[in-house]
């Protein structure tokens, strides 16, 4: 689907990239841009003034015009389109209006298409800075050779860089806006694999964090009339604030199953969208808004062919603490956790491998960060149990995981066989977070399991652990901090003490 239509947009993109609406007439000067060590601007003077005192003024006014700060919670990306800046900068300006212009940022990756070239995975300028008219970006050499040493999705291909604009016309933005200096990466995708679009998203999703903007660099439909893009960019840009990879690749497809006259492209920066959802889509606490939108159209009166601009921010929730008790899973997400956790696990042990889950199986409570344990019981008895207090991964990525690993890596028994998996019994305990108390009194035997904790020894022992011993509340205590913790019966007693609650539900 998407290499079809980008191939239909390769065969249209020399012609595209000297119309106005990309305005993209560049300097004949840049064969000799491979050998410099800084990336000099090679569509200043087409796609944006090439004066500082008249892109300082330009900038001015596409700000003033444009859409105000939206958001509340932290910005972590915004998508921003890369076109001339007489069509396309209002809507720019409103993407970059949403980004705290006071942050320090310890990074700001900048992901755009290859409209020039094609090759597989991505390409990291690791030569040297990029110039503007307004002065010069700093970029992080060290984490790009350090990733590139790591990941083979990313490679430094000279000829991504020379002439392409997806990324230049976002700086000056970010010139312009922010107060505090900021240094960038910047990723040029030239991929036309959805599988790539995975690695790249594993290989940065660490580096998606609070600490670091990205900057998704696309512009939307090519090419259709006024009334036919507004259509298909609604359609593409809800699919991207719905925060899903299938929803996107879907309104792609009806998109072009729509034949709609001189429609060339959905999205150009399809590949970097969804680089950055595959990391979005899992994550609870992500909240993808839509900021403006308008189409060339809307600037040149012209509305017989036109492109169209979406600005989107990616903002991270403000945390709530969840209330004791309050967590609740319907019985048919209790059911997809245990076949999750079943299935898991027959997986790894015929090839070794952790199996992906279709998200579109996946329902919001089963995306809530939560603590979780796996326990599987084999003719009654205890064959292996492994879990987390807390994450900040989603529960059914975390049931997933503690499945294998209670299977595998339970250092009490034998890693399980293939053939034992049909006498085996599962049973999923959803955790509550720890709170620490101050006397055994806040204790309710049956409800609350306990977490003790002394300098690096810890131990637990979950809710059901009561109800199916039968213990005392201080043989609860003694026999955790024993045999569990190593501290000795009393072992407690000078310890910290913390209660969670669990959610405890099974196959039997």
């Amino acid at each position: 689907m998407c290499l079809k239509i980008f191939a239909r947009f390769l065969v249209v993109m020399f012609w595209v990239l000297s119309t106005t609406h990309c305005n993209a007439q560049t300097s004949t000067n840049n064969d000799k841009q491979q050998d410099a060590v800084d990336r000099k601007p090679v569509v200043a003077g087409s796609f944006y003034p090439d004066k500082p005192e008249s892109l300082q003024v330009m900038l001015e006014s596409l700000f003033a015009r444009s859409e105000k700060v939206k958001t509340h919670d932290d910005v972590l990306a915004i998508i921003s389109p890369h076109a001339g800046y007489s069509y396309s900068g209002k809507v720019a300006a409103s993407a970059f209006n949403q980004i705290d212009p006071d942050k320090s940022y310890d990074n700001i990756f900048i992901l755009a298409p290859s409209h020039r070239v094609m090759f597989g995975g991505a390409s990291m300028y690791a030569v040297g800075d990029y110039i503007t008219p307004l002065g010069k970006v700093k970029v992080n050499r060290q984490l790009i050779n350090e990733l590139i040493g790591k990941h083979k999705i990313f490679k430094y291909h000279p000829e991504a860089h020379q002439l392409e604009h997806s990324i230049e016309v976002q700086l000056p933005f970010l010139q312009y806006s922010m107060h505090k200096e900021f240094r960038i990466v910047p990723i040029v995708i030239g991929t036309q694999n959805q599988d790539d679009c995975k690695k790249i998203a594993a290989a940065l999703k660490p580096y998606f964090t609070e600490d670091n903007l990205w900057i998704i660099s696309t512009d939307f439909s090519h090419y259709p009339d006024y009334e036919h893009a507004l259509k298909v960019d609604q359609r593409t840009g809800d699919a991207i604030v719905a925060n899903s990879v299938n929803r996107v690749i879907d309104a792609i497809r009806e998109n072009e199953s729509a034949n709609i006259n001189n429609l060339v492209t959905s999205m150009c920066g399809w590949n970097a969208v969804l680089s950055v959802l595959h990391i979005t889509q899992n994550m609870p606490d992500i909240n993808v808004i839509h900021i403006d939108y308008q189409n060339s159209g809307d600037e040149t009166g012209d509305k017989s062919r036109v492109v169209g601009y979406h600005a989107i921010a990616f903002t991270k929730k403000k945390k709530q603490p969840m209330p004791e008790n309050q967590f609740k899973l319907s019985e048919e997400e209790q059911e997809k956790l245990l076949r999750i956790a079943r299935n898991s696990i027959n997986d790894y042990l015929a090839s070794g491998k952790i199996p992906e889950i279709e998200n579109k199986d996946i329902t919001p409570a089963m995306k809530e960060p939560c603590g979780a344990f796996v326990t599987l019981h084999l003719a009654g008895a205890l064959r292996g149990c492994i879990g987390r207090f807390s994450a900040s991964e989603p529960l059914y990525e975390i049931v997933q995981k503690m499945a294998v690993a209670a299977a595998t890596e339970d250092p009490r028994f034998r890693a399980v066989e293939p053939d034992e998996m049909e006498k085996i019994d599962l049973e999923i305990s959803v955790l509550t977070p720890l709170k620490k108390i101050e006397t055994i009194d806040e204790i309710e035997m049956g409800r609350h399991g306990i977490y003790i904790k002394k300098g690096p020894a810890t131990g637990t022992f979950l809710p059901q652990v009561a109800r199916e011993t039968g213990w005392t509340k201080e043989e609860f205590l003694g026999y955790c901090a024993r045999n569990k913790a190593h501290l000795g019966w009393d072992g407690w007693k000078d310890a910290e003490i913390f209660i969670y609650e669990a959610l405890v539900f099974s196959e039997k």
